[in-house]
């Protein structure tokens, strides 16, 4: 500094100690500047009180050497002091050059500049108000400052504006947000703390709603609850549970539609504690915001749904992702499904769609966080409010939302709870919006079919109930919508069917066609026919499945959908297949479920006595499929007591070739005797006279069997039989037995005879080209 140049109004001996190196020379100096100013401002004489404060500043706090800038700090203290309740008109001359030290590579005269300010606002207080964004800024430096001296000296200065901005309501919020939000990024665990402490500060002045505010500080706040430091999350725990309580309080004021997507995004998160609490926000939200939270139902779909399948780990995240799940699902109602009028192309284009592109930008300050599926699903859309007070309602779009489940259940690696609540979603959808949902039942339906082999029976339940709402609902009954995959077969009416009564030997009824058409009933849909095809494909490629699952969800779709429907549709698409072998097996499956399962009894009642044309009809329909399976063809005879029909077909047995899986099948259908579904038929061997065919037809399973247990055990129960010379006698034959079926009008049993030998010829055809190629599957037996 030249000590030939003119400082005045400040004398030599001041300019000289405010350049020495010793604190107590400087200190005088601070005070006879205090004097000096002091004297001005009793003259009012403000050009020499900035000309004392330029030079300060420029000449000393700005200089070059060290113990000058120490010099300036503690003149321009003293000038604030001097000033007392005047310095408000000149603290931006004050404050800058102080906040410029801040920097100062030195720590004693970073100290000093923070030692400075405190005085600068401790004479100021509420003056410096408007200068508080210079002052923040300055003050989350120091707060990293590694110099533990630096650091207490600043947490006193932080103290002071504290209080000063809470006994104040002249605070500028709307001017310190944007600085707010710019350093709520910081990665400094003492700069976050920083932040923290005044974001509690301002939440606690009652001046001040920071919830206006909240959704451009709450994507922060979470990466701050992520913090390794114990301290730092606890605060921010703190600071977000004190704001949820707010919500929950003024919940008409809060911006609950710009904070989703922030929640989405961080309930995603691997960190279990801010994944918990966006959970609980998210929990909290779905309950006060209600269906305003339905526009960014995929994206909270795509959070919650992995979360379900969480183990004992994380009950806690699992318990309230439930919460979560079932209060968003409870927003979705019939009104949401679309009238039955579309809307115009311009006007579905107007609407608003989800963009979360603010809250993607916020994410990736995260670390990058990982979207399952498809980050599209996290969109939002902004509530808008129009020109009425009244809020427009709020639009369900279930592309976003279908895509997000049908992506979930898709994964095979993905939990089963996951999976069932998807499922339950799905459920759930089609009730509620089934208009709406059938636009996307094609997409959704062969995924539905391959669940059918999900591992878990509680999955393969829900899918069942899925599909059988889907082949039930009004909405999903089409003019002419095609199989989605397998035989070319058509839906085009709504009439269960059987075969023509050319084939089947039935009195021609109005309305019955060909077995072109399909058959469904008004309570069943076009995609039930569709289903039944795509059903039977899957176990015809997936035997397995078949074997371990197929009566299972034959039973349970008969439940959920009427037994006759399942069976006929069945049946007639099995007139059709092209595996012969298949329709042998298929049919078996059917036939024990038929004749064992305790949800088939009503079905079993109705053909037991073919006393209604719908019985016959269906006895006719079954009888041509079970044609594919000699032995369960008989046992169908059995059940609807057309014993003579059975003698018949088992005096046809001679005629064919008699495998290993024949006399299996037959061992079986002897087992079937003795269990007590066919009680009845047992008790009828005590009437000889009206039912000898019946004794006929046992004689013949006997004939047919080698002496294998199941031969002793028929052979045992005929022993039984009273009288048995009377099946000698030809009164016996020509009576008109109670409980045979030949004589009815309505059933052609010789077209049905000829229809089983023709049947049987194809088997016949088939076995030998295999037998030819030396295929080991189906060996003869020759008796």
């Amino acid at each position: 500094m030249n000590p030939e140049k003119d400082f005045a109004p400040l004398t030599p001996n001041i300019v000289r100690a405010l350049n020495d190196k010793l604190y107590e020379k400087r200190k005088v100096a601070a005070l006879e500047i205090e004097k000096l100013v002091r004297e001005f401002v009793a003259q009012n004489n403000t050009v020499q009180i900035k000309h004392v404060i330029q030079t300060l500043s420029q000449e000393f706090a700005l200089s070059q050497h060290p113990h000058s800038r120490k010099g300036g700090l503690i003149g321009l203290a003293a000038c604030s002091i001097a000033l007392g309740k005047d310095s408000g008109l000149y603290l931006k001359e004050l404050i800058e050059p102080v906040l410029t030290c801040f920097n100062d590579a030195d720590s004693r005269l970073r100290y000093y500049a923070c030692e400075a300010l405190y005085n600068i606002v401790k004479v100021a207080r509420g003056a410096v108000l408007p200068h508080f964004n210079v002052l923040f800024d300055g003050l989350s430096k120091l707060a990293a400052d590694p110099d533990p001296n630096v650091k207490s000296g600043s947490e006193l200065l932080d103290r002071l504006l504290k209080d000063i901005v809470t006994e104040s309501s002249r605070f500028d919020l709307v001017g310190f947000i944007p600085l707010l939000r710019e350093r709520i990024y910081s990665n400094n665990q003492y700069a976050r703390q920083f932040i923290i402490s005044w974001i509690l500060v301002l939440e606690s002045v009652p001046d001040i709603n920071l919830l206006d505010y909240l959704p451009e500080i709450l994507d922060g706040l979470f990466q701050i609850l992520g913090d390794n430091g114990k301290e730092i999350r606890k605060m921010c725990e703190v600071v977000l549970g004190e704001f949820l309580k707010e919500i929950k309080k003024n919940p008409s004021s809060v911006k609950f539609a710009e904070m989703a997507n922030i929640l989405v995004i961080h309930c995603q998160t691997t960190d279990d504690l801010i994944q918990l609490t966006a959970m609980c926000w998210m929990r909290e939200f779905i309950q006060l915001a209600g269906r305003i939270m339905l526009p960014y139902s995929s994206g909270i779909l795509t959070a919650v749904l992995p979360c379900l399948a969480y183990d004992d780990r994380k009950k806690s995240i699992k318990e309230v992702a439930n919460v979560c799940n079932q209060g968003l699902m409870k927003l979705v109602t019939p009104e949401d499904d679309e009238p039955d009028e579309p809307k115009p192309v311009l006007q579905r284009q107007l609407e608003p769609h989800p963009d979360d592109s603010l809250s993607r930008q916020e994410g990736a300050g995260n670390g990058g966080t990982d979207v399952s599926c498809d980050s599209s699903f996290s969109s939002g859309i902004s509530v808008f409010t129009p020109a009425s007070t009244e809020r427009a309602p709020v639009t369900l779009h279930l592309d976003g939302i279908v895509q997000v489940l049908n992506c979930h259940l898709s994964d095979m690696a993905i939990g089963m709870m996951t999976r069932i609540a998807v499922l339950k979603w799905l459920y759930h959808l089609y009730i509620k919006t089934p208009r709406k949902m059938f636009r996307h039942t094609d997409s959704l339906f062969p995924i539905l079919l391959q669940t059918l082999s999900d591992e878990s029976d509680e999955v393969v339940l829900k899918d069942l109930e899925v599909l059988a709402e889907i082949a039930s609902s009004p909405a999903g009954q089409t003019d002419d919508p095609g199989p989605l995959d397998g035989p070319d077969l058509r839906v085009s009416h709504s009439e269960l069917q059987v075969p023509t009564p050319s084939r089947a030997g039935l009195p021609t009824t109005p309305g019955t066609k060909g077995l072109e058409c399909s058959p469904s009933t008004p309570t069943m849909n076009s995609y039930f026919y569709k289903f039944m095809i795509n059903l039977l494909k899957r176990f015809s490629s997936e035997r397995k499945l078949l074997e371990v699952r197929g009566p299972f969800i034959i039973r349970q779709l008969c439940l959920l959908l009427n037994a006759e429907n399942i069976f006929h549709s069945m049946a007639d698409i099995l007139l059709q297949e092209e595996d012969l072998k298949f329709a042998s097996t298929m049919v078996h499956a059917l036939n024990t479920i038929l004749l064992t399962s305790t949800e088939l009894f009503q079905l079993r009642n109705q053909l037991k006595d073919l006393k209604t044309l719908e019985s016959q009809n269906l006895f006719c329909c079954l009888y041509r499929s079970w044609c594919h399976n000699p032995v369960t063809t008989v046992s169908l005879c059995f059940l609807t007591q057309n014993y003579q029909h059975a003698y018949d077909l088992i005096q046809k047995s001679g005629d064919l070739e008699v495998t290993v899986d024949f006399l299996t099948e037959v061992d079986k259908l002897v087992q079937l005797i003795e269990c007590p579904i066919f009680t009845y038929l047992r008790l009828q061997l005590l009437d000889v006279k009206n039912n000898p065919y019946l004794i006929k037809a046992l004689y013949g399973l006997l004939m047919l069997l080698p002496q294998s247990s199941a031969f002793q055990l028929l052979s045992h129960r005929l022993q039984c039989v009273p009288n048995p010379e009377l099946l000698q006698t030809e009164a016996s034959l020509n009576a008109a037995p109670k409980s045979q079926k030949a004589d009815s009008p309505s059933i052609d049993y010789t077209e049905l005879l000829q229809h089983f030998e023709k049947v049987q010829n194809k088997h016949l055809e088939v076995r030998h080209q295999r037998s030819g190629r030396g295929d080991p599957m189906d060996r003869k037996i020759i008796l």
